[in-house]
């Protein structure tokens, strides 16, 4: 009986009362001005009970901007793209000095002529934090007005995730930020979280960012994989619009974790131990380098990749013939020459730009996206069939339509 009064108020609300604020320590007038208790009800302050007394709250004018209310139940569309890539351009011919291989050994097999990698003071991070201000700037909308940003990426530059420090770098304030890691398949993965986080949570202004620097992991020594990948960041800028209007059409995702043996880069040292004792202090975990089985890899690709843009297609209610592009993950120009065959897509709708930048992961769709936007090649209204396709295994699809 005694909680119930101490519970109940004039008002009907509920007002909490701490043991220690009974104790003395924390009156329960200063307590209900602390938590933002009054007679008309409870509201949530940012303050922090500490030894001694109260911690200041933040100041209003370090605040987020109040944001309108949130609609649910809207649509979204890509209204911005970006891109970004390392200066240093490494050849087929580059290659050939140091592992035994040619241009055309390369190029015959893959359709890879160059690749960019990070040197000098260059970062993944930055790669990503310009890939998206250009992004910002093709849509014209404030980094003020971005309410969530997705960095997908493999390979962060710290332990706990890049997307707050791109954050912080373009000055999107009022932002929440995460990573997505879903290797080759993450800008997909990042594309449809986004269009989720619009339809079902209100939010306004999404920046998805593609960013991988799988140089850092590759065998240089290994011509089977070294010859493939390289470094680079794309973005793209997905906005709320009336649910009528909404350019995200379909979408699907999938994975097999049977198929990780294929592709990875697995931790080679661990915690580990000594005469059958646990080793302590543990060491320190270093991954391996990439390990890919290339033919397991492509039956993988050619043989899902089709599957799920066709269910992506039917979700959207479109056939094959309504897709102006096809924008898969640039991994080998015979895995996309076989996708684009079996969905009877013609080469002349096929957007690739892998010989020039190789396996970029997570950013290769992205990269191609904004190269084909600012060529002019891409149009307000053109229906885009993407799909990425990786690791994990991972593999997923979307269909977009452009501005």
């Amino acid at each position: 009986m005694m909680m119930m009064a101490d519970m109940a108020n004039p008002s009907g609300a509920i007002s909490l009362v701490s043991a220690s604020a009974r104790s003395g320590k924390l009156s329960p007038s200063r307590y209900r001005s602390f938590c933002g208790i009054s007679r008309r009800g409870i509201s949530l302050r940012c303050g922090v009970a500490v030894e001694g007394g109260l911690e200041e709250p933040v100041s209003s004018s370090s605040r987020p901007r109040t944001k309108p209310p949130r609609l649910v139940g809207m649509g979204s569309k890509l209204v911005g793209c970006g891109s970004a890539v390392p200066k240093l351009q490494i050849s087929n011919e580059d290659l050939a000095r140091i592992v035994e291989t040619s241009d055309e050994w390369i190029s015959v097999r893959t359709g890879i002529r160059n690749r960019r990698v990070l040197s000098g003071d260059e970062t993944l991070h930055g790669l990503a934090s310009d890939a998206a201000r250009n992004a910002l700037s093709m849509a014209q909308v404030s980094p003020e007005d971005v309410d969530l940003v997705l960095v997908c990426t493999s390979t962060p530059e710290n332990l706990f995730g890049d997307a707050a420090r791109v954050q912080r770098e373009i000055g999107c304030k009022n932002a929440w930020a995460f990573d997505i890691t879903a290797a080759c398949s993450g800008f997909v993965v990042g594309l449809v979280t986004g269009s989720r986080f619009i339809k079902g949570g209100g939010y306004q202004n999404v920046l998805v960012i593609g960013a991988d620097a799988l140089s850092q992991y590759v065998d240089w020594s290994d011509r089977g994989t070294c010859i493939l990948f390289g470094d680079a960041a794309g973005a793209v800028l997905l906005q709320a619009c009336p649910a009528d209007e909404d350019a995200f059409l379909g979408f699907d995702l999938q994975s097999d974790g049977h198929g990780e043996k294929h592709l990875k880069a697995n931790i080679e040292e661990g915690p580990g131990s000594e005469n059958g004792s646990p080793r302590f202090p543990p060491t320190k975990p270093a991954y391996s380098c990439l390990q890919m089985n290339g033919k397991e890899v492509f039956r993988f690709a050619v043989r899902c990749v089709p599957q799920s843009i066709e269910t992506a297609l039917d979700e959207s209610g479109l056939p094959p013939s309504s897709v102006n592009w096809l924008l898969l993950h640039q991994a080998n120009q015979r895995i996309i020459d076989a996708v684009a065959t079996r969905l009877q897509i013609s080469a002349d709708k096929v957007i690739s730009n892998l010989a020039n930048y190789g396996n970029t992961s997570a950013a290769s769709i992205p990269l191609a996206l904004d190269e084909a936007v600012r060529g002019g090649l891409i149009r307000s209204g053109d229906v885009i069939a993407m799909s990425g396709f990786g690791a994990g295994l991972t593999w997923g699809s979307a269909i977009v339509r452009w501005g």
